[in-house]
């Protein structure tokens, strides 16, 4: 993610959720908003370039993209009914979620925190399809590189005495460690028994067969070709013992046999996830 721009993974992420809604049949993340939010451009792409997009490459990015939000959402509503109100998307891009929000009569705040240009370049996107701007939304800008996510967070009147969910999705793999623990020590440490966190990561590539590997390559140079290279892989077990060190207590891991299992299960088509991504939940 490059400070002074908005990032262009997020604008990719975007377009997979909305090829998504118009290629694949069963849908399993429903985004009516996604096609709106990506603009003339983005669906252009998507239309004329259809066999692209159904390619095993792009099915597996498509279906981890599509899978992730699905977790997330779903994760959300089970929180919901065990009384959280507050709801952080770190990272958010062009997340649609507050514009779609079907928890609004529960009282779910919601907070979209990102970088300041990213979050300049969403609200045009918005302004521009003419998206309105939800009550239960705030922007939570940060520069990460001289703010503190706490302050920032505090300032859009962030409850820390309240539990809440946050989601951290398409993020961790272009972190350091230090920034990614630095991140999840906050929410232990500011957030009450009860609140969570969703993610995503990858497994290093070295843990996988020779032809796993190829594949690995293959999705990282696509990634690549935005200007934001996967520079961080985790291992499951050192990163579940590292999560309870510092108070989660409650941790769920679905790599992509459970990820796959859940959701693209007796699928005709060849939407799966490939081998490196895992979805994570952990709980205080």
């Amino acid at each position: 993610m490059k400070q002074n721009r908005p990032s262009l993974t997020a604008y990719k992420v975007a377009v997979l959720r909305a090829a998504h809604q118009i290629i694949d049949n069963p849908i399993v993340f429903e985004d009516p908003i996604a096609s709106r939010i990506i603009g003339i451009r983005g669906n252009f792409e998507i239309r004329s370039q259809k066999r692209k997009y159904k390619t095993r490459l792009h099915s597996y990015l498509r279906a981890i993209v599509v899978a992730r939000s699905r977790f997330v959402e779903d994760e959300l509503a089970a929180a919901i009914k065990q009384g959280v109100r507050q709801y952080v998307i770190l990272g958010a891009g062009l997340d649609t979620f507050a514009y779609r929000n079907p928890h609004t009569s529960s009282g779910l705040k919601v907070f979209e925190v990102d970088y300041p240009s990213t979050q300049k370049w969403k609200r045009r996107q918005l302004d521009k399809a003419k998206i309105p701007f939800p009550e239960t939304l705030t922007f939570a800008p940060v520069d990460f590189e001289n703010q503190s996510l706490a302050d920032q967070l505090q300032k859009a009147g962030f409850r820390t005495y309240e539990p809440s969910f946050f989601s951290w999705l398409g993020v961790t793999m272009y972190l350091s460690p230090e920034t990614m623990y630095a991140t999840f020590k906050y929410i232990s440490s500011s957030t009450p028994s009860g609140s969570a966190i969703v993610f995503d990561y990858v497994i290093p590539p070295s843990s996988q067969t020779l032809l796993r590997r190829i594949g690995f390559r293959l999705l990282a140079r696509v990634v690549a070709r935005a200007g934001e290279p996967w520079v961080n892989f985790l291992e499951a077990s050192s990163l579940i013992e590292n999560l309870k060190s510092i108070g989660f207590t409650q941790i769920e891991d679905l790599g992509p046999e459970e990820i796959n299992a859940r959701f693209f299960n007796n699928r005709a088509d060849r939407l799966i996830v490939g081998n490196f991504g895992h979805l994570m939940k952990a709980q205080l």
